[in-house]
């Protein structure tokens, strides 16, 4: 594509995918505190992806809109009630550490017209979500992701915390929604930030964001590049990672996939900068910063921010003693088996024990690009000759066509955990394997 403002390939796109004081700062009392119950209701609604047109959408809802917002060491009692015409599980992404809650191997899906009842312990901060697309495929109307926030226990140097959530639809010509995991033919592909069609943030010279940037598509790896600005990403999958600024302002999101980015808005007042997304194939405006006509709001930039605090993921792995394990993507023959046939009879991909490195050896064998989405525990994604990792936690990663990549973890959750995995193909099925922690 030429002119094109991102500065990298197709191949680039997927392969970055699993590599990636005058006013006070963003106090921890403006989150919500002492929350000790949420209830979710899963039901359809009225979603308007093009002017004139309307659709339907399930979602997760709840008695406040937006993200749901939680303080470390939070323990929530959620209550699910199911009011759709077929039956749901509850995928909680990134929340780590919290056995008994793995859908469809802990809990039985909710049926419809059902409820259902758990505990969640917020022992890690960070950004992760919650959905009901697991028995999605072939289903309408199709799901949406609900964003979840657990905030850091110490306030962090910020003025202003958002979420970004993109997601994305296929909308044939009548206007209605196709579910996944069947041929769109003639849909068109709607991405949707915030459940608008653009989104924008106002903010003011010398202020500094924290942007909750979350790949809520179905089967889509995205990049964002955020024009004009100081981009410095903070945290990848929920997990802190070592500051690292984004190069060109770009960052790439396989399915699954959150990035914490802090940016810094140097622009001057009255002026506007682009968020654009590319989806491999086209790219498109889907929202902007604007700098307000107001005052800056410091007489100079915040100096380069410190590190987020650690979740207390440990900072060695022993990778000389660890259980070593292949695993194939892409394809459902090589041991991966649909949603509706995952039953706790069915054996694992591998088990592991409590304390001892576990490096898997992935390879994906498929035509297209494959992602993987790990529960249970976040991983470090190797170096190629096996002796050090990337400094940063993942519990997602997309893989090229024939590519393989090594990843590595220290299994302490005991429990059953599943391993989700699919190819960036709208009509592809989203397949499951399971792995067990003793």
């Amino acid at each position: 594509m030429t002119n094109s403002p991102f500065t990298f390939s197709r191949r680039d796109l997927l392969v970055g995918a699993g590599s990636v004081v005058i006013a006070p700062l963003l106090p921890r009392a403006t989150f919500a505190q002492a929350v000790t119950t949420l209830e979710l209701q899963a039901k359809s609604g009225p979603l308007i992806v093009r002017p004139g047109t309307g659709s339907e959408a399930a979602t997760l809802h709840s008695a406040h809109p937006g993200p749901l917002r939680f303080n470390r060491g939070d323990e929530i009692s959620v209550q699910v009630v199911n009011q759709l015409s077929a039956p749901i599980a509850l995928n909680c992404r990134g929340i780590n550490g919290i056995s008994g809650i793995a859908p469809l191997l802990d809990r039985k899906p909710v049926a419809a017209g059902g409820k259902d009842a758990f505990t969640l312990h917020m022992h890690s901060a960070g950004t992760s979500y919650v959905d009901m697309r697991l028995l999605g495929d072939g289903r309408t109307p199709p799901s949406q992701v609900r964003s979840l926030v657990v905030q850091e226990t110490d306030p962090v140097e910020v003025d202003r915390d958002e979420v970004l959530l993109i997601e994305d639809f296929r909308i044939d010509p009548d206007g209605r929604l196709l579910a996944s995991g069947i041929a769109p033919k003639d849909a068109a592909a709607m991405f949707l930030i915030n459940r608008k069609a653009a989104y924008d943030i106002p903010a003011r010279t010398n202020e500094r964001l924290r942007l909750r940037l979350i790949n809520g598509c179905q089967r889509t790896v995205i990049a964002l590049k955020f024009e004009n600005q100081d981009v410095r990403v903070m945290a990848i999958d929920g997990q802190p990672a070592e500051p690292f600024p984004a190069r060109n302002n770009q960052v790439v999101l396989a399915p699954g996939t959150r990035i914490d980015v802090f940016l810094d808005t140097l622009q001057a007042a009255g002026t506007t900068s682009a968020i654009l997304l590319h989806d491999g194939k086209d790219i498109q405006r889907i929202g902007q910063i604007v700098t307000l006509k107001d005052p800056p709001l410091r007489a100079a930039p915040l100096p380069a921010a410190s590190p987020l605090p650690s979740n207390g993921l440990p900072g060695r792995i022993d990778l000389k003693s660890a259980s070593r394990f292949d695993i194939a993507l892409g394809r459902p023959d090589t041991g991966w088996i649909k949603p509706l046939d995952l039953t706790p009879s069915v054996a694992p991909a591998f088990k592991a024990k409590a304390g001892r490195a576990v490096v898997l050896t992935l390879t994906n064998r498929a035509d297209a690009a494959a992602v993987l989405q790990m529960h249970g525990h976040h991983f470090r994604l190797l170096d190629r000759l096996d002796d050090g990792w990337k400094p940063f936690w993942l519990d997602t990663l997309a893989l090229d066509p024939g590519q393989t990549q090594r990843i590595a973890f220290t299994p302490r959750n005991p429990g059953r955990w599943l391993i989700e995995s699919f190819v960036t193909d709208w009509a592809a099925p989203r397949l499951l394997r399971w792995y067990e922690v003793g």
